[in-house]
């Protein structure tokens, strides 16, 4: 059998009795809670961090507070809305993997129209924030919107998906730098290509957990197409990483101590690829992935702590 033909009849095949809801369709804050991952916001802080990025380097130091609120507000929206609509593409591949079978969507616990009512409120509230900005900003936004919409059918498209969700993350950092200059410079670019590279290299670790799935569906990814080679991709990627934001903290004339946290983030990014170059369980990997916060919260450290130390 063709592999396509393959890949269209299992996902043809029905969901097992006990994946699917026995209840009807509910709009409920709980059905809610579950579809923006509410209770699980690590995707939330890897889409602020690179922002908070941006605007340190830009403000050379502490950027207003507002701004602050801000993107830290915008960047719980965006990754909510995110997710619903990645949700709404991906539900009927959702059903046939372990990790997201009982995701709402996917389980039958909300409608579709349930989740296009939860996204449109949620994109209302980011464009309102955006309008609290300057004009600049205002219109670089619907390219955020663009991206994130674009985002869920990268992975039937081009092997390296994540490279899309880098782009997605990364183009906060663009409006950050614009909402705190009124313009786009060099070092903003820097920190947006670091960005891409660090998603990369972090979801690639989170698309471990779906490999077995994602290869019987014929969705791609990364952790697929890099194989047995994938320590050595991550670690690339974090190390371009690295280099591309020692380039805008030099740009930027920051203190040496920011080098210093690069240099520790740089062996702890070893730490990770030699895990890697073993099997690495699914929890495992999900630990991997979530322990980025910690280093993009102190690649922030350092910033901050290179202008005012």
């Amino acid at each position: 059998m063709h592999p396509l033909s393959a890949t269209l009849r299992s996902m043809a095949d029905p969901v097992p009795e006990t994946l699917v809801s026995s209840r009807q369709p509910r709009l409920t804050w709980s059905n809610i809670s579950r579809l923006i991952r509410l209770p699980n916001q690590t995707g939330t802080w890897l889409l602020l961090l690179p922002t908070l990025w941006a605007l340190v380097l830009a403000a050379r130091g502490l950027p207003p507070w507002h701004l602050v609120v801000i993107f830290a507000l915008g960047s719980f929206l965006m990754r909510s809305a995110g997710v619903v609509l990645n949700d709404l593409a991906d539900r009927s591949f959702d059903r046939h993997v372990a990790r997201t079978q009982r995701r709402p969507l996917a389980s039958g616990d909300l409608a579709p129209i349930h989740a296009l009512m939860v996204v449109t409120i949620l994109l209302s509230l980011a464009a309102t924030l955006v309008y609290l900005l300057n004009v600049q900003t205002i219109l670089l936004s619907p390219i955020a919107l663009l991206l994130a919409a674009l985002y869920p059918f990268a992975k039937r498209i081009i092997h390296i998906p994540q490279a899309m969700l880098g782009i997605a993350f990364g183009w906060g950092t663009i409006m950050a730098w614009t909402a705190s200059r009124g313009t786009i410079e060099a070092p903003a670019w820097f920190i947006f290509a670091a960005t891409i590279c660090w998603a990369i290299g972090y979801d690639t670790i989170y698309a471990l957990q779906d490999q077995q799935d994602d290869r019987r569906i014929g969705v791609k990814s990364s952790a697929l197409f890099f194989g047995s080679y994938t320590w050595l991709a991550v670690g690339i990627a974090l190390v371009v990483m690295l280099i591309l934001l020692g380039i805008a903290g030099w740009m930027a004339e920051i203190g040496w101590i920011f080098y210093g946290v690069l240099a520790t983030g740089g062996l702890y990014g070893v730490k990770q690829v030699v895990e890697l170059k073993s099997p690495v369980e699914p929890a495992r990997a999900f630990r991997m992935f979530h322990e980025h916060v910690w280093l993009g919260s102190a690649v922030l450290i350092g910033l901050i702590a290179g202008f005012l130390l």
